[in-house]
């Protein structure tokens, strides 16, 4: 059965689900980002990006919201209309939001290399391949020093310190990396590279969903 992406969001606004506890460390961590970023105009893309949970109230209410402009990318055309609406509510006319294939590296042009990539959700829900394939097209997304956020479980057997090790490979330096006793997986990595241009036409992952993977 097809998970419901739309449904799937309502256990962010349970203050005590693992979602909502994660949810609140990924805003954290990317206000974090926009409080060290250097002056002037500054870029953001969201790769599955859901309702903009994660980014929109972030920039609605940071002082460098504004100097943003984002591309959120989703596939659901109901959850994206209610990122498009958020963004709307809060004046942020920089944030456009696209319904689409978020595995598509076409969906990007004219906006990477971005300070900001957002690629939270996707992690527990594609193969082990298409993780370290993706965390490979993140060195194209991402501007040198800009930052990348991701999720992925900290269950057993806990992916993380291998996804470490793949950023390490492309060009990343840590930021932050949850511990499994946090309760949530939020890593966040920098961009240290040379810029690298995109690949026109690939497609980073395929979006399998957690249970497909855990019940194939």
């Amino acid at each position: 059965m097809t998970k419901d992406w739309y449904a799937w969001h309502t256990d962010y606004d349970q203050p005590d689900s693992a979602l909502s506890r994660r949810l609140a460390e990924v805003r954290d961590r990317i206000a974090e980002a926009l409080d060290s970023a250097p002056p002037g105009p500054l870029r953001a893309i969201s790769l599955c990006a859901g309702q903009g949970r994660d980014l929109i109230p972030v920039l609605a209410a940071h002082p460098r919201g504004r100097d943003v402009t984002a591309r959120l990318v989703e596939l659901d055309p109901r959850n994206a209309e209610v990122a498009r609406r958020a963004a709307a509510e809060a004046g942020l006319t920089g944030v456009q939001v696209v319904v689409g294939d978020a595995a598509l590296t076409d969906r990007y042009a004219g906006l990477v290399p971005a300070d900001l990539v957002l690629a939270c959700g996707i992690f527990g829900n594609i193969t082990d391949a298409d993780i370290r394939a993706t965390v490979r097209h993140c060195a194209s997304l991402c501007a040198t020093g800009g930052t990348v956020f991701w999720t992925r479980h900290r269950r057993e057997p806990d992916l993380v310190p291998a996804i470490c090790d793949w950023f390490a490979e492309e060009g990343f330096a840590p930021v932050t990396v949850s511990s499994p006793a946090d309760g949530v997986g939020v890593g966040v990595h920098r961009f240290t590279g040379p810029p690298r241009p995109l690949e026109p036409g690939a497609a980073m992952f395929d979006f399998t969903g957690s249970d497909r993977l855990t019940h194939p």
